[in-house]
Protein backbone atom coordinates (compact mmCIF):
# COMPACT_ATOMS: atom_id res chain seq x y z
CA UNK A 1 0.00 0.00 0.00
CA UNK A 2 1.25 3.32 -0.89
CA UNK A 3 2.49 5.95 1.73
CA UNK A 4 -0.19 8.35 2.25
CA UNK A 5 2.53 10.58 3.95
CA UNK A 6 4.10 10.54 0.38
CA UNK A 7 1.24 11.87 -1.23
CA UNK A 8 -0.21 14.05 1.13
CA UNK A 9 3.56 15.79 1.44
CA UNK A 10 4.11 15.91 -2.06
CA UNK A 11 1.35 18.39 -2.36
CA UNK A 12 3.34 20.49 0.28
CA UNK A 13 6.16 20.92 -1.93
CA UNK A 14 3.98 21.54 -5.16
CA UNK A 15 1.97 24.21 -3.24
CA UNK A 16 5.27 25.35 -1.47
CA UNK A 17 7.81 27.24 -3.96
CA UNK A 18 10.42 28.84 -2.80
CA UNK A 19 9.22 31.81 -1.05
CA UNK A 20 11.35 35.52 -1.77
CA UNK A 21 14.41 35.89 0.89
CA UNK A 22 12.19 38.73 1.95
CA UNK A 23 9.18 37.26 2.32
CA UNK A 24 10.60 34.44 4.51
CA UNK A 25 12.91 36.98 6.39
CA UNK A 26 9.45 38.99 7.22
CA UNK A 27 7.85 35.84 8.33
CA UNK A 28 10.88 35.10 10.57
CA UNK A 29 10.72 38.73 12.36
CA UNK A 30 7.13 37.99 12.85
CA UNK A 31 7.83 35.36 15.43
CA UNK A 32 11.18 36.94 16.90
CA UNK A 33 9.78 37.49 20.08
CA UNK A 34 8.80 34.27 20.50
CA UNK A 35 12.38 32.30 19.30
CA UNK A 36 14.55 35.16 21.01
CA UNK A 37 12.55 34.47 24.00
CA UNK A 38 12.73 30.02 23.85
CA UNK A 39 16.24 30.26 22.91
CA UNK A 40 17.73 32.78 26.26
CA UNK A 41 15.53 30.33 28.54
CA UNK A 42 16.09 26.41 27.09
CA UNK A 43 19.67 27.23 24.69
CA UNK A 44 22.95 25.81 26.58
CA UNK A 45 25.16 28.33 28.25
CA UNK A 46 28.04 27.07 26.04
CA UNK A 47 27.46 29.27 22.65
CA UNK A 48 29.53 26.50 20.68
CA UNK A 49 27.60 23.41 21.77
CA UNK A 50 26.32 21.10 18.73
CA UNK A 51 22.73 21.36 18.15
CA UNK A 52 20.24 19.65 15.81
CA UNK A 53 17.05 21.24 14.75
CA UNK A 54 14.59 18.55 13.45
CA UNK A 55 12.19 19.41 10.97
CA UNK A 56 13.69 22.63 10.98
CA UNK A 57 12.07 24.59 7.89
CA UNK A 58 13.70 27.88 6.27
CA UNK A 59 16.11 27.99 9.29
CA UNK A 60 14.06 30.30 11.38
CA UNK A 61 15.98 28.97 14.84
CA UNK A 62 19.43 29.20 12.92
CA UNK A 63 18.76 32.32 11.91
CA UNK A 64 17.89 34.23 15.53
CA UNK A 65 20.13 31.28 17.55
CA UNK A 66 23.53 33.05 15.07
CA UNK A 67 22.24 36.37 16.06
CA UNK A 68 22.43 35.06 20.08
CA UNK A 69 26.13 33.88 18.80
CA UNK A 70 25.39 29.98 18.40
CA UNK A 71 27.15 28.94 15.74
CA UNK A 72 27.27 24.79 15.82
CA UNK A 73 23.78 24.44 14.92
CA UNK A 74 22.48 22.26 12.13
CA UNK A 75 19.20 21.81 10.25
CA UNK A 76 17.33 19.39 8.86
CA UNK A 77 14.00 19.43 6.63
CA UNK A 78 12.91 16.95 4.22
CA UNK A 79 11.38 19.67 1.83
CA UNK A 80 14.47 20.82 -0.99
CA UNK A 81 12.02 24.07 -1.13
CA UNK A 82 12.73 24.92 2.46
CA UNK A 83 16.01 23.90 1.77
CA UNK A 84 16.73 26.56 -0.57
CA UNK A 85 14.58 29.44 1.31
CA UNK A 86 17.35 29.21 3.91
CA UNK A 87 20.19 29.03 1.45
CA UNK A 88 19.31 32.14 0.15
CA UNK A 89 19.13 33.82 3.66
CA UNK A 90 22.66 32.33 4.11
CA UNK A 91 22.03 29.65 6.49
CA UNK A 92 24.55 26.95 5.09
CA UNK A 93 23.00 25.17 7.97
CA UNK A 94 20.31 23.48 6.55
CA UNK A 95 20.08 20.68 4.97
CA UNK A 96 17.53 18.21 2.60
CA UNK A 97 17.19 14.76 4.66
CA UNK A 98 14.78 12.27 6.51
CA UNK A 99 15.10 13.47 10.51
CA UNK A 100 14.93 8.93 11.32
CA UNK A 101 17.97 8.51 8.24
CA UNK A 102 20.07 11.30 9.96
CA UNK A 103 19.53 10.61 13.29
CA UNK A 104 21.10 6.95 12.76
CA UNK A 105 24.30 8.28 10.91
CA UNK A 106 24.91 10.97 13.52
CA UNK A 107 27.61 9.98 16.38
CA UNK A 108 26.85 8.71 19.92
CA UNK A 109 26.47 11.62 22.36
CA UNK A 110 27.43 14.04 19.65
CA UNK A 111 24.80 17.00 20.20
CA UNK A 112 24.08 18.91 23.08
CA UNK A 113 20.72 20.12 22.28
CA UNK A 114 18.45 18.33 19.92
CA UNK A 115 14.72 20.69 18.67
CA UNK A 116 11.72 19.11 17.41
CA UNK A 117 9.08 21.81 16.63
CA UNK A 118 5.79 20.65 15.22
CA UNK A 119 7.31 17.52 14.22
CA UNK A 120 6.46 14.25 16.71
CA UNK A 121 2.70 14.62 16.14
CA UNK A 122 3.71 13.14 12.53
CA UNK A 123 4.71 9.99 13.50
CA UNK A 124 3.02 6.84 14.82
CA UNK A 125 3.53 5.51 18.48
CA UNK A 126 5.81 2.78 17.12
CA UNK A 127 7.92 5.11 15.17
CA UNK A 128 8.26 7.76 18.05
CA UNK A 129 9.77 5.06 19.97
CA UNK A 130 12.63 4.45 17.91
CA UNK A 131 12.83 8.72 16.83
CA UNK A 132 13.45 9.34 20.74
CA UNK A 133 15.72 6.27 21.02
CA UNK A 134 18.00 7.62 18.39
CA UNK A 135 17.79 11.24 19.41
CA UNK A 136 18.40 9.94 23.35
CA UNK A 137 21.58 8.28 21.51
CA UNK A 138 23.10 11.33 19.96
CA UNK A 139 22.38 13.75 23.45
CA UNK A 140 25.37 13.65 25.15
CA UNK A 141 24.74 13.10 29.11
CA UNK A 142 22.88 15.88 30.31
CA UNK A 143 21.87 17.44 27.06
CA UNK A 144 18.62 18.51 26.26
CA UNK A 145 15.90 17.70 24.12
CA UNK A 146 13.30 20.44 23.15
CA UNK A 147 9.70 19.66 22.20
CA UNK A 148 6.47 21.58 20.83
CA UNK A 149 3.62 19.72 20.30
CA UNK A 150 -0.09 19.86 19.85
CA UNK A 151 -1.84 19.95 23.56
CA UNK A 152 -4.30 17.47 23.87
CA UNK A 153 -5.44 18.49 27.38
CA UNK A 154 -6.48 22.20 25.85
CA UNK A 155 -9.87 22.56 25.07
CA UNK A 156 -9.29 23.81 21.65
CA UNK A 157 -6.19 20.95 20.77
CA UNK A 158 -8.22 19.25 18.69
CA UNK A 159 -7.73 22.54 16.31
CA UNK A 160 -3.90 21.47 15.97
CA UNK A 161 -3.92 17.95 15.85
CA UNK A 162 -6.42 17.64 13.14
CA UNK A 163 -5.59 20.52 10.95
CA UNK A 164 -3.27 18.62 9.20
CA UNK A 165 -4.28 15.44 7.55
CA UNK A 166 -0.54 13.77 8.32
CA UNK A 167 -0.72 14.47 12.20
CA UNK A 168 -1.29 11.22 13.66
CA UNK A 169 -1.24 12.28 17.65
CA UNK A 170 -1.45 14.51 20.29
CA UNK A 171 -0.07 14.54 23.61
CA UNK A 172 -0.54 15.56 26.99
CA UNK A 173 1.89 16.19 29.89
CA UNK A 174 1.67 12.51 31.20
CA UNK A 175 1.97 10.69 27.75
CA UNK A 176 4.87 12.82 26.76
CA UNK A 177 6.41 11.88 29.94
CA UNK A 178 5.56 8.38 29.18
CA UNK A 179 7.52 8.14 25.99
CA UNK A 180 10.48 10.11 27.29
CA UNK A 181 11.01 8.41 30.57
CA UNK A 182 10.99 5.21 28.45
CA UNK A 183 13.81 6.57 26.10
CA UNK A 184 15.77 7.41 29.10
CA UNK A 185 15.10 11.27 30.03
CA UNK A 186 14.59 12.59 33.01
CA UNK A 187 13.95 15.88 34.27
CA UNK A 188 10.87 16.46 32.16
CA UNK A 189 9.41 20.12 32.13
CA UNK A 190 6.18 21.10 30.30
CA UNK A 191 4.77 24.76 29.68
CA UNK A 192 2.24 26.46 27.98
CA UNK A 193 2.85 27.88 24.69
CA UNK A 194 2.35 31.51 25.60
CA UNK A 195 2.68 34.50 23.56
CA UNK A 196 5.44 37.25 24.31
CA UNK A 197 4.40 40.47 24.95
CA UNK A 198 6.40 43.14 23.44
CA UNK A 199 3.56 45.61 22.78
CA UNK A 200 -0.06 46.88 23.62
CA UNK A 201 -1.96 44.63 21.45
CA UNK A 202 0.59 41.02 22.29
CA UNK A 203 0.12 42.56 26.13
CA UNK A 204 -3.52 43.36 25.89
CA UNK A 205 -3.80 39.21 24.62
CA UNK A 206 -1.70 38.08 26.64
CA UNK A 207 -3.44 39.74 30.16
CA UNK A 208 -6.86 38.21 28.68
CA UNK A 209 -5.10 34.79 28.03
CA UNK A 210 -4.32 34.77 31.80
CA UNK A 211 -8.10 35.77 32.47
CA UNK A 212 -9.54 32.72 30.32
CA UNK A 213 -6.95 30.46 31.92
CA UNK A 214 -8.29 31.42 35.44
CA UNK A 215 -11.67 30.73 34.26
CA UNK A 216 -10.40 26.69 32.82
CA UNK A 217 -8.72 26.34 35.75
CA UNK A 218 -11.83 26.95 37.64
CA UNK A 219 -13.94 24.48 35.39
CA UNK A 220 -11.79 21.64 36.00
CA UNK A 221 -12.12 22.70 40.15
CA UNK A 222 -15.54 22.37 39.86
CA UNK A 223 -15.60 19.17 37.40
CA UNK A 224 -13.05 17.68 39.28
CA UNK A 225 -12.85 18.28 42.86
CA UNK A 226 -9.44 19.07 42.32
CA UNK A 227 -6.92 22.19 41.49
CA UNK A 228 -3.79 21.37 39.24
CA UNK A 229 -1.49 24.37 39.24
CA UNK A 230 0.61 22.99 36.21
CA UNK A 231 -2.60 22.17 33.99
CA UNK A 232 -1.54 23.47 30.45
CA UNK A 233 -4.68 24.95 27.76
CA UNK A 234 -2.62 26.63 25.50
CA UNK A 235 -3.60 24.50 21.93
CA UNK A 236 0.15 23.26 21.77
CA UNK A 237 2.85 22.88 24.91
CA UNK A 238 6.42 23.09 25.18
CA UNK A 239 8.63 20.50 26.69
CA UNK A 240 12.47 20.08 28.06
CA UNK A 241 13.24 16.75 28.96
CA UNK A 242 17.10 16.18 30.19
CA UNK A 243 19.34 12.93 29.31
Amino acid sequence: MPDYRQRIYQHYLEAGATAPALDKLAEFMHRAPYLERLIRDHFPENKETAILDLGCGAGAMEYFARRQGFGNITGIDRSPQQVAAARSLGLTGVREGEVLEVLETLKAASQGLVIAFDILEHFTKDELLVLVDRVARVLKSGGKFLIHVPNGESPFGGRVRYADFTHELAFTRESLSQLLNACGFSQIHCYEDLLVPHGILSGSRWLMWKFIRGILRFYLAVETGQIDAGMIFSQNLLCVAVK
